[in-house]
């Protein structure tokens, strides 16, 4: 199991019994089956952001807490110098650089998204969460599908979506893509 990921849902754990929620309601907050999400808190499962994302509005907390386990500090301004992102890698094929993990009381949470091209032809893994999404391609191409329709993205190319609906990304023609992400 990935370490980030372990560290990850020993912190849902302990919040999730500090506060007294059942994992049935915790569950249902993040529309999944109780099974998927004791999967989460055992580190057997993959947590999508926008699970996280959930997660941390039921909680009162930020989502950088739950991912990283620290509260940010800097109210003014946070500068993130290139590749200095706090890193979180989900999967093997997914990887992420936070941007303003240091800005307390942050209204977006925007990451550097790198996805590793499928050697296997699986379809999308599908997520969603509350609120808004913009994703920017920098590097690469990608399939985005975003609540049933199948979109291609080139560098240069932006989506703003409502996300909400379910959305998944895989990168194309057998290279790395990378994206700026946006949660609003």
């Amino acid at each position: 199991m990935n370490e980030q990921i372990k560290e990850i849902a020993l912190r849902l754990r302990g919040l999730r019994d500090m506060l007294n929620i059942s994992i049935d309601e915790i569950a249902t907050c993040c529309k999944v089956s109780a099974e998927e999400y004791e999967g989460y808190e055992s580190g057997k499962n993959d947590i999508p952001i926008g699970v996280l994302e959930n997660i941390s509005k039921k909680y009162n907390i930020g989502l950088t807490a739950l991912l990283f386990g620290d509260e940010p500090h800097m109210k003014s301004f946070c500068l993130t110098r290139a590749g200095q992102g706090t890193a979180m890698e989900r999967t093997q094929a997914y990887k992420y650089q936070a941007l303003a993990s240091g800005f307390t009381g942050r209204k977006a949470d925007p990451f550097i998204v790198s996805i590793e091209p499928d050697t296997e032809e699986k379809p999308i893994h599908l997520n969603s969460h509350s609120g808004q999404e913009m994703n920017y391609v920098l590097q690469g191409k990608m399939l985005l599908s975003v609540g049933g329709h199948e979109l291609i993205l080139n560098e240069g190319d932006s989506l703003y979506f409502d996300a909400t609906l379910p959305h998944g990304m895989k990168a194309l023609d057998g290279k790395t893509v990378k994206f700026l992400a946006v949660i609003l």
